[in-house]
This record gives C-alpha cells, structure tokens and sequence, in this order.
C-alpha cells in the first residue's frame, strides 16, 4: 500500500527499509577495472605506516644532546630512501633524504636550511632549544598501525583508495558483485527509427540510450538487459517478470501515469510488489513509482518524458541502487550552488530545474520549455533542487549529470 510522502528523500529512506541489499561477493585481483565496485570487506594494513621512523625533510639526522654552541658536528655518512640507515657514531651526523630510515640513536633531523655546511661538518644556525626530539621525523606507526582499518566495509573505491591497498599488499580484494539492472521502455509511440524517420506521431527512444549512458558510468552496476514493451498490459506484465528472474532491479519509463494505457501500476500490484510510492510532490516526475518485490528488489517505475526520466533516475534511482549495490555512503548530500540568473518562480512541489554550468564554473538556469524538452536537457550539465515555495536566488543543492 503506498504511502504519501513530503519529499523525495523521505520516500527514498522508506523505499530502501523494503530493498534487499546484496549479501554476495567475489574475490578479484587488484587492476583498474576494479576501481568503481564496491568494497565488500575493509581493507586491513598489514604492517604500521610508516614501517619505520622516516625523515620528513632533506637534512641531518643526529642526536640532540650531541648539539653543542659554536661547535661543528662531523658528517659520518649518508642515509637515502630504499637503504638501510647507516650506524651513527656518538657526536655526528648523517646527511639524510626525505622518507629515508631514521638511523637508530637519531632522534631529530636538522634541516639543510637550519646548517652552515663546510666540508664534512656542519654548523646549527640556531640556538640548541630551537629543536626538539621528534623535529622533522615522521613515527612509524603515525598514520596507521598494523591490524588496524584503513578503508571501511561499502565504499566505492577510487583512485585514491587504489594507492592505500597497493600500499598495504593487497593483491587481491573481496567487492559486492555487480547490481543486475533491467531497463524496460514502453510506449507504442516509440521506436528505434535507426535508418528512417519517424512519423509526426511517433518519437525516437531516447530514455534508453540515455539510461543506459548515465548508468554505465557506474561500474558497481550492470545492465542485464534493455528492452521495449507496447502499451500492453499482458506484455508489459510478461517483460517485468522475466526481468525479476534474472535482474535485482527493474527500470521502466512511461506507463505510470493514471491515463487508460498507463499499465504499470495495475502490473505492479498484480505482481504482488509492495507500492511504496506513487506519486511524489516533485516537478518533473509527479507520477514516479516506487515499489519492492517480496525478495526486496526493486521495480522504479519513471515517467516517459525524457526530462523526468533521467532527473528521476539520476535522484530518486540512483540512491536506491548504491544502497542496494552495499554502498555505506549511498545518500551523500550534494554541494550547494547558486544560479547566476535566478528568477521568482515558485511553485508548492520540489522543483528539479535544469543548469548549465559554464568554462567559469558558474552554474545557470537553462531555458527549459518542459518535461519533454530534450534541447535543454542536452544542453544541461545537470539540475538543482528547490524546496516547495523556495527562490532560486539561495544556495540550492546541485546534482551533475558527470
């Protein structure tokens, strides 16, 4: 039985206490084409970072009770990065290199700025109190023990968490597998028309390409398949649940609206799926569908009109789809913008209005003539967010198409 919601994020939190999230995993070898799954157990360092004392800084490392006024210290050796340190002797020195190994009885590194240098020996510019114990010395340990967590359980790695488990030798990792995601558009007015022209009635299907280009930038997510239904009750019935055999989440566009072909809820409800939502206080996209399987899949179902397709998909799908796919941080809030021409419009809905985001970074409102105005959506970088009876001349959040 659906429920009557005040906002698209409260719907969403609803929705995903119905969603099964995967439990199954695979083991894969650390390559680049991992980088965008999942992480489906937390990545462990297996020794401290840094394994050693190491130098912060190109200098001297010595021992502070060795500094003496007016006296040099004798250089006695040379410590680099990729060597074992060389023994200092009681009274002197070793010219060291940043991220070199502290040698043992060193417990400061001078920096090159900090000495008068002549010969083998060097001079401190400043008095012995100007230092101290640990000055310029980076402690094993200092970043992360070994054993402890260094990445946690859900996130979506990147290029930067590829560099903390080269580090920390993991040479293979355990990912949540990929979310199987069918795409279902329907209309008898759509088609292909690849090598013709479409008649005045008939419309090219452009939700497909769309879905499909904006998903696949999502490696954590697969499409299983991507068809075309009629305005049929019985096929679009047929469609959906050959799709649930095989994939955890259904995607449709049209179909969901209240008008005498409109066959998606009617479906849903004989397919026994708990409607979650229909309808949301939002403008583009009213008429959006929300419901999940008794296994906790999904079925979103998205108005046709490609404005309302893809902002639907891009704010209500997607969340959905990171809290299924394991993702811990799945509803990230986005950064605020504010437009460079914001008008008084208002209206008593959550309002997604389209913005093109210039070579400056200043973001704008596009001229958009509606949900079926694809020259705008094709022009747009992405949309902001207003709340119900909300300005444009505030901080809105802003979501990227990229």
């Amino acid at each position: 039985m659906k429920n009557t919601f005040t906002s698209p994020s409260e719907a969403i939190r609803e929705l995903t206490h119905h969603l099964q999230s995967l439990n199954d995993s695979e083991s894969q070898i650390v390559s680049r084409e991992l980088y965008g799954r999942v992480l489906s157990e937390p990545i462990i360092a297996d020794r401290d970072s840094p394994a050693a004392n190491v130098s912060a800084m190109d200098g001297f490392a010595l021992n502070l009770r060795d500094l003496k006024p007016q006296q040099p210290i004798t250089i006695v050796g040379e410590c680099k990065a990729g060597s074992p340190p060389p023994r200092l002797l009681s009274g002197a020195a070793v010219r060291i290199f940043t991220g070199a190994m502290i040698p043992d009885n060193a417990n400061a590194v001078i920096k090159r700025e900090d000495v008068i240098e002549v010969n083998d020996t060097i001079s401190i510019q400043h008095a012995a109190d100007h230092f101290f114990e640990g000055i310029n010395i980076r402690r094993a340990g200092e970043n992360a023990t070994a054993g402890s967590e260094i990445i946690e359980k859900g996130t979506i790695l990147n290029a930067a968490h590829a560099a903390a488990i080269t580090n920390f030798g993991h040479t293979s990792i355990a990912v949540k597998r990929t979310l199987r995601i069918s795409i279902i558009t329907t209309g008898d007015e759509v088609g292909d028309f690849q090598d013709s022209t479409p008649q005045l009635w008939q419309i090219r299907n452009s939700n497909r390409r769309s879905l499909c280009v904006l998903l696949d930038a999502f490696p954590w997510i697969e499409i299983s398949s991507e068809q075309h239904c009629v305005d049929s009750k019985q096929a679009i019935q047929s469609m959906i649940t050959q799709s649930l055999d095989t994939a955890d989440v259904v995607l449709l566009t049209g179909g969901v609206s209240v008008g005498d072909h409109d066959h998606v809820p009617e479906v849903v409800d004989t397919l026994g799926a708990n409607l979650i939502f229909h309808g949301l206080p939002i403008r583009p996209g009213k008429p959006i569908l929300g419901a999940a399987t008794n296994t906790g899949k999904l079925i979103l179902g998205l108005p046709g009109n490609p404005v309302s397709a893809m902002i639907g998909c891009f704010r209500i799908g997607i969340p959905l789809m990171k809290y299924m796919a394991g993702a811990k941080h799945w509803n990230q809030t986005p950064p605020s913008v504010r437009v460079e021409n914001s008008d008084e419009k208002t209206i008593p809905l959550h309002w997604f209005r389209l913005v093109r985001q210039s070579s400056d970074g200043n973001i704008s409102l596009c001229d958009n003539k509606g949900s079926g105005d694809l020259v705008a959506l094709g022009q747009s970088s992405g949309f902001v967010e207003l709340l119900p009876n909300q300005v444009s001349d505030e901080a809105l959040p802003y979501y990227s198409w990229n």
